[in-house]
């Protein structure tokens, strides 16, 4: 049985990575079906896989293999955004889970950019490659090195720079996948067709692949079209993670903090003393909103009854935890606003107005920083996400307010209407910009 030697009269190995050959590589699936066997990984999903593409015409073709997986990287954002500390890097370089400490949020799904996450159906906890940790620490190799039959898989001891094989990547030609995502991979490929590695240089067709059919709403090319540098013809699914739930609870948290930050306008225009438009109901309506914008939040985790984990076992790196106290803090500022209020009390909403506009604010566009840790999804890293949650914000509260007015009477409910317009206005520029600067 293989032994890992590399650390031998040096100490324990600090730093491991993979070394993937893709000039050797026949698309056996032995590492695949080794790794499954070794984790009892179940159906449907995968730690380690194999991606089949197509480049050239007919007659001309040839195939490629890559091995896909977690790439262990040194800059993890898997690890920055996990809320929990479940993902967490061993000693040797390694980034491990722990299932006891997941709530099965997703955000890690979202931040890597290697779709090598997912989520365990029979556990409902995120798993990935973890290097074969437990064969690491006694000195074995990985299950899928010890399988590979023409030697395509190898651990590479990067601290030691007279390794095989770290001398192979020093010395060879490699790459990494997405370096421009700054993540520092440990996953080296060597004679891998670069179409391989870059999702964007390569299409399923409409044909679909070998051994699977594409779906109605999956984006494909027709076969054959010119243009198209590679062909996908097999890889692993991976399914949208956050969802619904996720988009309805930008919606009421929009609504709750909006709602909040035009009756704090309203104070600053001198209307503290309406009990009702300013000091009683907006808080209710706010409270509503931000009762739902829970139950979604914690509706949508694939371990619900671990939600308390965010505040027990929190990790401050992460916007979760992050926008989990800006909640509270929200939540504490307007319940105590709906207190003042319903006593009468013009003093205590007038001294609450300017730190419930910033928790509110706070409210709104933690939402951009979260997104912001998301770096598998590019579309979501747009400085311009902050201001356009925030004028929806505004939006959403100068609508509810404008609502509000037909069943009594809003102070300066021209200044709510002209308030709406501006949020308004703000969003169509802000998506102007967007849709501009995507296509220069």
């Amino acid at each position: 049985m293989a032994r890992l030697t590399a650390a031998a009269g040096r100490g324990p190995v600090t730093r491991l990575g993979f070394l993937l050959d893709s000039d050797s590589c026949i698309g056996c699936h032995a590492c695949t079906v080794a790794c499954k066997s070794e984790h009892d990984v179940p159906l449907g999903v995968n730690r380690t896989w194999v991606k089949y593409i197509e480049t050239g015409t007919f007659p001309d073709v040839s195939r490629h293999f890559s091995v896909m997986r977690c790439n262990h990287c040194d800059d993890a954002p898997c690890m920055a955004i996990c809320p929990t500390n479940a993902l967490y890097r061993a000693p040797n370089g390694v980034v491990d889970f722990d299932d006891r400490n997941c709530i099965g949020c997703k955000a890690c799904m979202n931040a890597c950019p290697y779709d090598a996450i997912y989520i365990n159906p029979a556990t409902n906890t995120a798993n990935k490659c973890n290097f074969c940790n437990h064969r690491i620490e006694v000195g074995l190799e990985p299950s899928c090195v010890i399988v590979c039959p023409v030697h395509a898989i190898q651990v590479a001891d990067l601290d030691d720079p007279n390794h095989p094989a770290t001398r192979i990547i020093g010395r060879d030609d490699v790459a990494v996948r997405a370096p421009e995502q700054g993540t520092n991979p440990k996953v080296f490929y060597r004679g891998a067709d670069q179409a391989s590695l870059d999702p964007l240089r390569t299409a399923i067709a409409d044909d679909g692949m070998i051994w699977a059919d594409t779906t109605p709403s999956h984006p494909t090319v027709p076969a054959g079209s010119h243009g198209v540098i590679a062909r996908t013809t097999y890889t692993t699914a991976h399914h949208a993670t956050w969802k619904e739930k996720v988009s309805g609870y930008l919606v009421t948290k929009a609504i709750a903090a909006g709602v909040m930050a035009v009756a704090a306008l309203l104070v600053l225009l001198g209307h503290a003393g309406e009990q009702a438009a300013v000091g009683v109901v907006p808080p209710i309506v706010a409270g509503v909103f931000l009762g739902l914008t829970g139950v979604l939040l914690v509706a949508d985790l694939k371990q619900p009854g671990r939600f308390h984990y965010l505040l027990t076992r929190g990790s401050w790196e992460s916007w979760l935890v992050k926008g989990a106290y800006i909640l509270m803090g929200f939540a504490a500022l307007t319940g105590v606003w709906w207190v003042g209020g319903l006593a009468g009390s013009s003093g205590v909403v007038e001294v609450l107005a300017l730190p419930t506009a910033v928790f509110a604010a706070g409210t709104a566009g933690y939402t951009a920083y979260l997104f912001g840790q998301c770096e598998g999804r590019d579309l979501w890293q747009t400085p311009l996400l902050l201001p356009m949650l925030l004028a929806q914000a505004v939006t959403a509260g100068a609508a509810t307010y404008s609502i509000m007015d037909v069943f009594m009477d809003v102070p300066s409910a021209e200044a709510v209407r002209w308030t709406f317009v501006g949020g308004l206005s703000a969003m169509a520029a802000l998506v102007a910009t967007e849709v501009t600067a995507s296509s220069t």
